[in-house]
């Protein structure tokens, strides 16, 4: 309901709102994921049009989703730019001077890495050329959290660009579309997408993860990812000492990673509290009623504290006191 207007509002408009004050976006529009995202995106802007692409964004992601089938589904036209390992400006220009392309698209990687002997085209140098050729872009970033200088510099230059309402940005699952009002309305007037709004659970949920980021509040996810070494290091070293009296433990310093689907291939310090017989013990902690997930590395099994949220560490020495119990 629309308390100013005193008539039914339109589902969507409190996030979309939010989005718009936390990204400088001047629209946004919400679907049911980032695979949605994509495909309205290019099958209500791209249909009947080609497509540039540097071929070494033609990426696959989770559940068999591949770039390439999703722009054919949408009616789009697929236009290779570039190589694997290395796409120049020159090759997106060559595509719009050709008349084989009328849109740009630039793909995060998502799952993986190129590197090595590689040359990517940098988001302000795509801009500029489409602004210069007069045609539309379009930017899939993947994941992104409000702040990010990668979704900044998306607003401000792409046309419509898109991401996913988890992983980095920590709320329900959803995709997330940003970008200029005119691409933005004809992407809500389009059929589809009322085939591809979330539910109202979906968008209650978004609406608090916006509202924390809003206010400051650190949500789960961005807490955990820039937790302090030293700060791991005192949690790891809490944790062992606790579950020491029901079974030996140690704190120690390893290395654990974003995500693939988020930031391939990056790693970040941490710390974790070690125990063994590592196969023994994985066994238990999973099957425990509230299932604890480890990793074995190097014959330990090690429970990285930066994922713990208050209250676990009860929970793991709950379930280290009943293997004592069964091996008594």
């Amino acid at each position: 309901y629309d308390l100013s207007a005193r008539r039914r509002g339109r589902r969507g408009a409190a996030v979309e709102s939010l989005l718009c004050a936390l990204t400088g976006a001047e629209a946004a529009l919400v679907v049911n994921n980032n695979a949605a995202a994509g495909f309205l995106l290019l099958s209500a802007l791209a249909a009947g049009r080609g497509v540039a692409i540097s071929r070494g964004e033609l990426v696959e992601i989770g559940g068999g989703f591949r770039v390439p089938d999703i722009l054919a589904r949408s009616g789009a036209r697929l236009v290779e730019v570039g190589t694997t390992n290395k796409t120049r400006p020159a090759d997106y220009a060559a595509a719009l001077d050709a008349g084989e392309a009328q849109v740009l698209l630039r793909v995060h990687p998502s799952n993986f890495r190129v590197v090595g002997f590689t040359q990517a085209v940098s988001l302000p140098e795509l801009g500029a050329l489409a602004r210069g050729r007069g045609v539309p872009l379009f930017c899939d970033l993947g994941s992104a959290a409000p702040g990010s200088p990668e979704l900044a510099g998306a607003v401000a230059w792409a046309d419509v660009c898109c991401f996913s309402g988890d992983k980095l940005l920590g709320g329900p699952q959803a995709g997330i579309l940003l970008g200029k009002a005119e691409p933005l309305g004809r992407l809500r007037a389009d059929p589809l997408f009322r085939a591809l709004r979330p539910g109202k659970l979906a968008l209650a949920a978004l609406e608090a993860t916006l509202l924390d980021w809003r206010d400051g509040t650190a949500v789960p996810v961005s807490a955990m990812l820039s937790a302090p070494p030293e700060e791991l290091r005192r949690r790891a070293e809490a944790l062992a000492e606790a579950l020491s009296p029901l079974h030996p433990c140690t704190a120690v310093e390893t290395a654990g990673e974003v995500g693939g689907g988020a930031r391939p291939g990056e790693s970040l310090p941490a710390w974790a509290a070690a125990l063994e017989p590592a196969e023994a013990l994985e066994a238990h902690l999973r099957a425990w009623r509230v299932p604890i997930l480890g990793r074995i590395h190097r014959g330990k099994l090690l429970l990285d504290v930066r994922t713990l949220l208050p209250g676990d560490e009860a929970e793991i020495a709950a379930a280290l006191a009943a293997w004592r119990e069964e091996r008594a």
